[in-house]
């Protein structure tokens, strides 16, 4: 596994007109490309992950497991805005010679497809056996095989849908009202706008479980407290940890990259931009997932030509495309045993995993 940087060397211009000069987006390899060229799986990340899919994906990719560098050539890369080596808020602006912070340029969904695209032409990676995006990352992944269908071989979408719903845009919106709630964020500072995002991360992770997950793992053993509860622990335990990781600055822009997510826009439709879907296509649904209800994922299916729905009985909620990697697994390898012949180098690597 290693990370390396790309650096687009023209001016790269968005979806809304701006631009971007000395654009960096970081990314992970793992594994190598074969003769065939027809080994890569293409990992679109979520909202505040990393290029490292190893680290964040563990049971679903890794060493050993079913996505891995023996069989595969695997590529994730950090998402502009991301601060994790890839062009942010953060990163110095070669016009003014000080970091972006608020001036950074707003981006689409369609932008970051754009530089998968541009990072896969440097890789010299012409065909995409499958790839694969939970959440924002499923997004992404919908776009891509939408904009460029000869790319995508095989589609793996989870916890994901087809235009950001006004449940999700108004978590979102909830989220960047705590950030500017904080007077730290207009400060243009490293850390502006810390205590927001501790909030922020708060309101999130309610979207991210449920009543019954809280429930089950965050009651008290005794009926004498009065303060002090676990769950309110918790809640400050994961925004402390966001913030020693993230900005409020990335957060917010990133949050308003999902909010733009609709595969009809200038297209005909919703639905006749999902029937430009070439890709054998897996939907997987988590049954409890709040935030991304499982009726989105099932419009997927019914909309992308042959595509096959399945759904996951998860605790978790929208987290458990995180967290159910062994059933996540189970499915990909049905869905790919189904396109075999469609499939015939990667079905021969899976052949070999499970013997």
């Amino acid at each position: 596994m290693s990370i390396h940087t790309f650096r687009y060397p023209k001016t790269f211009k968005l979806e809304s007109g701006k631009r971007i000069k000395h654009l960096e987006i970081a990314y992970h390899t793992y594994g190598a490309l074969n003769d065939r060229k027809d080994n890569v799986i293409w990992v679109c990340h979520a909202l505040t992950a990393n290029s490292d899919v190893f680290e964040w994906w563990p049971g679903l990719f890794g060493d050993t497991d079913f996505f891995n560098p023996q069989d595969y050539f695997i590529v994730c890369a950090n998402i502009i805005g991301s601060p994790y080596g890839s062009t942010n808020p953060l990163s110095m602006n070669p016009v003014t010679g000080q970091p972006y912070y608020l001036s950074f340029p707003q981006f689409s969904i369609r932008d970051l497809v754009a530089v998968h695209s541009l990072l896969a032409d440097h890789l010299g990676i012409e065909q995409i056996a499958l790839a694969i995006g939970g959440s924002l990352g499923g997004q992404q992944a919908l776009e891509w095989a939408i904009a460029d269908p000869n790319r995508i071989a095989n589609l793996v979408l989870v916890a994901t849908n087809a235009v950001h719903s006004p449940w999700g845009i108004a978590f979102n919106e909830s989220q960047r009202l705590a950030i500017g709630a904080d007077r730290t964020f207009y400060a243009n500072a490293p850390n502006g706008g810390a205590k927001g995002l501790k909030a922020a991360r708060s309101i999130a992770l309610l979207s991210y479980r449920g009543y019954h997950a809280y429930g089950a793992t965050q009651r008290e053993a005794s009926n004498e407290k009065q303060d002090d509860f676990r769950a309110s622990s918790y809640q400050h335990y994961q925004g402390e940890k966001l913030v020693k990781r993230f900005n409020a600055y990335s957060y917010w822009l990133l949050t308003k990259t999902m909010d733009s997510h609709n595969v009809g826009r200038k297209r005909a439709s919703i639905e006749d931009a999902l029937r430009q879907v070439k890709a054998n296509t897996l939907v997987i649904g988590i049954s409890t997932d709040l935030l991304f209800p499982t009726d989105e994922q099932k419009y997927l299916a019914d909309h992308i030509p042959g595509a096959t729905y399945a759904e996951i009985n998860s605790f978790y909620g929208h987290d458990g495309f995180l967290m159910e990697t062994k059933h996540i697994a189970e499915k990909i390898s049905g869905f790919l045993a189904c396109h075999k012949p469609q499939n015939t180098a990667i079905y021969q690597q899976m052949d070999q995993q499970i013997a």
